[in-house]
């Protein structure tokens, strides 16, 4: 015969704990009454009482054959008391309930889709690395694990407290086929303001060795220089590759500089697979933290 009426939700059973804090006594109290001993598990140390031996129980009354001690551990689970809900319980349901495709792991949510997947930042640390007296720093790619062509739109690279072995420029090359390159075909701009003068910032452009930035003059070597660099037009079939970002450092004749430049290739590369950060006199970079970046 069809059922006749709403149709009744469907409901889950759950049955209900109670934890006792114990002492030398045989007599407790339960949350909920029962009829009888039969309508409890009733455990002692994690071992299951045996009703009506163990144990009695009515109304609300609980009372032992053998009094606890107050470092006993002791619960029961309401056997007559089962609740029907039409949610599961809590924590009921697992993996093994689920339909989702994809990994669940500490990186990876679950879409409205019923796929996990890993959250998109924007931002993708490639590589990071520390300088300790090197004579360049270099980002190129196939080496080390580094990326940078096609992959991003736009890369990113920060240079935090770069120090130089000698009163040198610090200059920035691009990489083609991962070599540095050479000749004057890299131009660079630069608008930078100085201790002296800070409401007149200074202007100025320039072309240098195919350098997309230089340090203007040269670097105090006990003060760290730090600043970031975007790149663009990486990995593509003919390129001319771009930079931009910001610096600050204090020359060698005691000015401080705050600066934004910018730099381009005036000549199409097939290959613009990477950068290198150099001191320009020969010396060394003592030290110093970069770190490349991704941009989606």
């Amino acid at each position: 015969m069809p059922f006749i009426g709403n149709q009744p939700a469907e409901s889950y059973s759950a049955f209900q704990k109670q934890d006792f804090s114990t002492s030398a006594t045989t007599s407790y109290t339960l949350d909920n009454p029962v009829a009888n001993a039969n309508e409890l598990a009733l455990f002692i140390n994690f071992v299951r009482q045996e009703p009506t031996t163990a144990y009695s129980a009515s109304g609300t009354s609980l009372t032992l054959t053998s009094a606890t001690a107050s470092s006993d551990d002791m619960y029961c689970v309401y056997l007559g008391k089962a609740v029907q809900t039409v949610n599961p319980p809590n924590a009921s349901v697992g993996l093994s309930q689920l339909t989702a495709s994809g990994t669940k792991d500490a990186t990876t949510f679950l879409r409205g889709d019923n796929s996990f997947a890993t959250p998109d930042s924007g931002l993708t640390l490639i590589k990071e690395t520390n300088a300790s007296n090197v004579a360049s720093v270099s980002f190129v790619h196939g080496t080390s694990d580094v990326v940078f062509d096609s992959t991003y739109k736009v890369y990113f690279c920060t240079f935090t407290n770069i120090l130089l072995a000698s009163d040198e420029e610090l200059f920035l090359r691009i990489l083609s086929g991962g070599s540095a390159q050479s000749g004057s075909t890299s131009y660079w701009t630069g608008l930078y303001g100085t201790y002296g003068s800070p409401t007149s910032p200074n202007a100025f452009n320039d072309r240098y060795e195919n350098a997309l930035w230089g340090s203007p003059g040269d670097v105090e070597s006990t003060i760290p220089v730090s600043g970031y660099v975007y790149f663009y037009n990486v990995g593509q079939s003919s390129a001319y590759p771009m930079a931009m970002g910001q610096m600050f450092m204090q020359r060698s004749n005691g000015n401080h500089y705050a600066m934004n430049f910018s730099g381009y290739y005036k000549t199409a590369i097939s290959n613009f697979d990477g950068f290198t950060l150099t001191n320009n006199g020969g010396g060394n970079i003592s030290s110093g933290n970069f770190k490349l970046y991704g941009v989606k």
